[in-house]
């Protein structure tokens, strides 16, 4: 390869390049925006979750293994009574 075809070929390439790299920061810049959306998602939808699995277990234990009523899980003298049979 002469030297006119190797100046012209790093030329070429380094143009081709010039022109990506706008498209390139872009591309990471909105990749950066969508990124933040599901990380808050996460950080909102992780305690929602674990709450529901808290009374579809509070439910489960004390109507179905314990023979209660399902309502009277929300029931705050039930939780009283049952505070005192374990510590009192």
């Amino acid at each position: 390869m002469s030297e006119q075809q190797k100046t012209s070929y790093r030329a070429a390439s380094s143009a081709a390049a010039a022109q990506e790299a706008p498209r390139k920061k872009a591309a990471r810049k909105k990749a950066k925006r969508r990124a933040g959306m599901p990380l808050l998602l996460k950080i909102m939808l992780v305690p929602f979750l674990l709450v529901i699995a808290l009374l579809a277990g509070l439910i489960t234990g004390y109507s179905i293994i314990g023979n209660g009523s399902a309502v009277d899980v929300f029931d705050l003298n039930t939780w009283k009574h049952m505070y005192d049979l374990v510590f009192g």
